[in-house]
């Protein structure tokens, strides 16, 4: 399954727990946004859109722009945001090495997909002005989740595209080496940190 349509599954599902798990995410994810006050926002990795479409809902006033690897997601985000927001094909490498920054860097449920994760960090660092909001999946609960739902059955419910699993103490640990960790709620089944550049 491509990550484009495991988006849609996870954020469109009409399964009710699913969708509980997800209000809760993004009501978190909000409240996080809000604390910070950013005035201007980047999505990196920003998929089709659905984090972009959720903090223009919540009323954040930020300016706001997303980036992502894949031309596909990047025309769905299109069409679910309009024309306000900036979004294009960017790798945030090249955004850092132009010296690009933001008030608040996003990155959701991504890290776990990059191998190795370190340098990730030193590019958000550059790219971040102040802030960092970060989620990743909360393992093993992530993937028990997965396996009782009788997803990725061989692999004991990885993600096979998952390369990197955290708890939500190593999660931690990895970013507080660049960043000063300001609230780390937990948004079972992911774990979500919000953090200052030092």
């Amino acid at each position: 399954m491509n990550s484009q349509h495991g988006n849609k599954q996870k954020y469109e599902s009409q399964n009710p727990i699913q969708r509980a798990l997800i209000a809760r995410f993004q009501a978190e994810m909000v409240s996080l946004v809000r604390r910070c006050d950013p005035g201007t926002i980047i999505d990196v990795g920003c998929g089709e859109g659905y984090t972009l479409a959720c903090l223009r809902e919540a009323g954040i006033g930020a300016k706001f722009e997303g980036i992502d690897l894949s031309q596909e997601a990047i025309d769905e985000a299109r069409r679910r945001l309009g024309s306000e927001v900036l979004l294009h094909v960017e790798d945030a490498r090249d955004l850092a090495a132009r010296g690009c920054q933001y008030d608040l860097v996003v990155m959701t449920e991504v890290l776990e997909h990059i191998a190795p994760p370190g340098p990730v960090l030193e590019m958000l660092n550059s790219l971040t002005s102040r802030y960092v909001l970060l989620s990743v999946p909360w393992e093993p609960y992530f993937r028990g989740l997965k396996f009782l739902r009788g997803k990725n059955l061989r692999a004991w419910g990885n993600d096979p595209e998952h390369v990197n699993h955290w708890g939500r103490k190593a999660f931690r640990r990895f970013v507080e080496e660049k960043f000063q960790i300001i609230a780390s709620p937990g948004v079972f089944p992911w774990t979500m940190v919000l953090a200052k550049k030092r």
